[in-house]
């Protein structure tokens, strides 16, 4: 067997292979329950996630209202928005990172979490949920089981998704445009739909981008760079065996960090969460209290081509879109090599959040992203040595480090109009 076959193999079986998640034993409803009553009610199944850790359910157990929407977009996708509502206020919208969703922006409650912060400082708050993840995993015709259901990257999630929940914000809002703040994939994406779909830079005030994405030659993440390395046989492998969505296996999870984590470990179940595995984490600032309640919802699910993609960008050091082999490269994009994404296209305003141990938005990365865009207004590094990919939501003293400055940010962009 070739050496690159091998590592095809290894980084399909590490990456793929799933394990059926336990059953989520039926809840009573807790007492907050009737607060999440949805203003439209949402199409997607939720999986492996118990109802009272849903996001309507957290956001309501802190005694907050909440609503729940569905987009449907060009291609047919039902997305699952939330919203904490504060009509008639500057709008925000909340984008979260590959196998996340909108959970995230409020898991770690009122003092800690964005939403709540946001909403606070009084702001109409939205929280996005891409295709494939938890509360996105509907279609007006295709099933999941179908494979034309995974046939999608990131690529298409910043061509059809970010337009369809923008419109819908707005045209519900009734403003005429948003400030978009995105978390590592929710970064990509971003950049995809505002480079391609230049006319959506009128909607969107500024752009917040957090442990942003684009170029990944000196990405740190072990199981991304394994995976790099036989991307080409993987995704033969992936297709020929029918695994098109990305479902980690727990045991090779727990393999690649078993250093890491040694049985009796506050942090040992991490080493079964492909996010954590992928992303890396800083014990440092995570908040181990709240631990158990951030992993009901992650991973949240994604396509297994989403994985693909950020491989071959690895492998390339572009930001470019999805490479299909030389032949249908010809046929997609007339050209041998897919096309680099015209970056110079971006005109609304952008402010880069990055972090010295990240292992997927590394400084080198950050930097090439901030020289290939026309409209930076500010790059910042957060100020901790340790502080990672992850942290930007689920650490201790994100809000010293990281949210007061982003608040300050928006702040300044709406009193600009």
């Amino acid at each position: 067997m070739s050496t690159s076959l091998r590592i095809a193999v290894l980084a399909l079986a590490a990456l793929l292979a799933g394990v059926a998640a336990s059953p989520t034993s039926p809840r009573d409803q807790p007492w907050w329950h009737h607060l999440a009553a949805p203003k439209s009610i949402g199409v997607s199944t939720l999986r492996d996630v118990p109802i009272d850790s849903s996001t309507p359910m957290l956001i309501a157990k802190y005694g907050y209202q909440s609503e729940t929407h569905t987009i449907t977009t060009a291609d047919g996708y039902l997305l699952t928005m939330h919203r904490i509502p504060n009509p008639g206020k500057p709008v925000i919208y909340l984008q979260h990172g590959i196998l996340s969703s909108s959970a995230d922006w409020v898991v770690l409650g009122p003092e800690k979490s964005l939403a709540f912060i946001l909403y606070n400082a009084g702001y109409d708050v939205w929280m996005g949920n891409f295709r494939g993840n938890t509360y996105s995993r509907a279609h007006s015709t295709l099933s999941t089981k179908d494979k034309a259901f995974w046939d999608f990257s990131w690529h298409e999630i910043g061509m059809n998704d970010i337009p369809a929940m923008i419109d819908f914000i707005l045209d519900s809002t009734q403003h005429d445009s948003l400030v978009y703040v995105g978390h590592s994939q929710g970064t990509t994406a971003f950049l995809v739909m505002a480079s391609m779909r230049p006319e959506y830079n009128a909607k969107v005030k500024a752009f917040i981008a957090m442990a942003p994405i684009a170029f990944l030659g000196k990405v740190g993440s072990l199981p991304l760079k394994l995976l790099a390395k036989g991307v080409d046989e993987v995704e033969f492998i992936a297709n020929v065996v029918g695994m098109y969505e990305f479902m980690p296996s727990s045991a090779f999870m727990s393999a690649i960090t078993s250093r890491a984590c040694a049985d009796g470990s506050m942090l040992q179940a991490i080493c079964t969460n492909a996010l954590f595995v992928i992303t890396g984490y800083d014990s440092e600032e995570l908040d181990t209290e709240m631990l158990p309640e951030i992993m009901k919802n992650v991973p949240a699910g994604a396509s297994t081509k989403q994985l693909l993609h950020y491989a071959q960008l690895i492998n390339s050091d572009k930001f470019r879109q999805y490479d299909h082999g030389t032949f249908n490269n010809l046929i997609t994009y007339k050209s041998f090599s897919p096309p680099n994404y015209p970056l110079d296209k971006i005109t609304t305003k952008v402010f880069l959040h990055f972090a010295d141990n990240d292992l997927l938005g590394t400084p080198t990365g950050v930097d090439k992203l901030r020289k290939g865009l026309t409209n930076v207004k500010m790059i910042r590094r957060v100020p901790h040595p340790t502080y990672n990919h992850m942290d930007f939501l689920y650490a201790r003293d994100s809000r010293p480090l990281l949210y007061d400055q982003v608040m300050q940010s928006i702040a300044e962009v709406f009193q600009e109009q």
